[in-house]
Parts: structure tokens; sequence; C-alpha cells
């Protein structure tokens, strides 16, 4: 299924500080909304990926097939949050991260949160995504 074309208008306002990998707000002409619930590192088996780069991956591309699925595509996610056990992990891996972001969304950046948790519910899940996406 082809995916239809809408606007979506970044919004930054000039009184807030200038976002480095996200927007603060996506504005949006049309669109049914697609809430995607947490999606974590691992597979249609339920085998968890190796360390928090490959699960953010997996759990990336798994994000990516539901949208595609309710014909879409990654630029219609408009809210990206990401769960994460431990930040200074994520930190450390940010630029593979974002290389890994990047190779999927390109320079798509929605409005985006960075939570860290005491636990996800899986056992050996280091980082969880969740999302929501306007479908044309």
């Amino acid at each position: 299924m082809a995916a239809k074309h809408f606007e979506m208008k970044v919004i930054n306002p000039e009184s807030l500080r200038n976002p480095q990998g996200y927007n603060h707000g996506i504005l949006t002409d049309a669109g049914k909304l697609l809430f995607i619930a947490g999606q974590i590192g691992w597979d249609q088996n339920g085998k968890m990926a190796e360390g928090l780069v490959a699960q953010f991956e997996l759990a990336l591309r798994n994000i990516l097939e539901v949208v595609r699925d309710a014909g879409g595509n990654g630029e219609h996610i408009a809210r990206f949050t990401i769960f994460v056990k431990d930040k200074s992990d994520y930190l450390a891996r940010r630029k593979e991260i974002g290389q890994i972001y990047r190779k999927h969304l390109g320079k798509h950046f929605p409005a985006m949160s960075l939570v860290e948790v005491k636990d996800l519910l899986e056992e050996g899940a280091l980082i969880e995504l969740e999302t929501t996406a306007v479908i044309p």
C-alpha cells in the first residue's frame, strides 16, 4: 500500500532552546493517529538482541513494521519516546544509536523524549521505544 502524503510542520519556538536530534513539536494537517505499544529489542520468536545498540535497532525495526503495516512509513512518526534502564550507557553509545536512527529514519526528527527507568517488563530488555504516528 503506497503511503499518502500530508504535511507535518515542525514547531520549534525561538523562545525555547534549539533542539538537537529531535523537535519540540510536530503539527499535522490530516491523518489517523496510530499509537504504537512500547517495542523492545527482540525478534518474533522472543529472542532478545545482545546489548543496547542492537536492542535499539531491533526495537526501531519493530516500530517501523507496525507503521508500515498501518500504511505509513517512518516519516509519519510524530512522537518518539525512548525508555532506558541506564542513561549513562545510552549516552556512551549515543553516536552508534544516532547512526542506526539515521539509517532507518534519515533526517526525520519527531518530538522526542528520553526517560531513564528502574526496569522494563521483559527480562534482559535494556531499552523500549514507544511512538505515535499520523497515517494519512
